[in-house]
């Protein structure tokens, strides 16, 4: 059956499918853009690892259809020796898992300057803690401060969304692009479920035009 959703399925942000979704993503978008940009330009994954709270499925053991028990040796005092009774309630744990994901990097072919960074964004990026939102937001920065365009796609409807200095509309889905020459005007693009997700610019060096990914 096919999804009822043209653009980003919902139901692919589920924690234990999205490090897949996002490598795909990724491997897709790299391919898709090289074809435009090659040969002045080489767009190149590059990947990370962090650290991710998911929750742990329990480990599922054989059970054998016929068992072999030996009955329990008798106290030292003569009673009784008594099982304990098992736990009243057992739950998965959360627990936190070095995953690998992957940014793109345009840069180019001669000098291997950085020219455009584009950013799929992770559980990791949009969690509230310090090494989460707070660290992607000190990187994003960084990259405001730099001479390289940044290209955000938040596919993932959980979490802090990217920094903007005005409350953005109601949307699941949001692209962010920040051009070198614009900021720090941010172009927004917010996305909905019924709608399929349009090409978008992908801002090289001028002054050779943007090509759309």
């Amino acid at each position: 059956m096919p999804t009822p959703f043209p653009g980003m399925d919902p139901y692919l942000e589920l924690p234990a499918l999205w490090p897949d979704v996002h490598n795909s993503l990724i491997v897709a978008i790299r391919d898709q853009i090289q074809a435009a940009i090659a040969p002045t330009y080489r767009a190149v994954i590059t990947p990370y690892v962090v650290f991710e709270s998911i929750e742990i499925a329990p480990v599922r053991s054989f059970i054998p259809d016929v068992a072999v028990l030996t009955r329990q040796p008798p106290a030292a005092d003569g009673g009784t020796a008594v099982l304990p009774e098992p736990a009243p309630l057992t739950l998965p744990a959360v627990m936190e898992v070095p995953t690998e994901y992957a940014r793109i990097e345009i840069r180019t072919v001669r000098d291997q300057v950085l020219v455009t960074a584009i950013e799929l964004l992770s559980p990791a990026n949009k969690r509230p803690r310090a090494d989460g939102a707070d660290a992607y937001e000190k990187k994003r920065q960084d990259l405001f401060r730099s001479t390289a365009h940044l290209l955000e796609l938040d596919l993932l409807r959980q979490g802090r969304r990217p920094q903007v200095a005005r409350p953005l509309p109601a949307a699941p889905y949001f692209i962010f692009l920040s051009r070198v020459e614009r900021r720090p005007a941010i172009d927004i693009w917010p996305l909905a479920l019924h709608a399929p997700i349009k090409p978008v610019p992908v801002p090289l060096r001028p002054p050779r035009p943007g090509r759309s990914a």
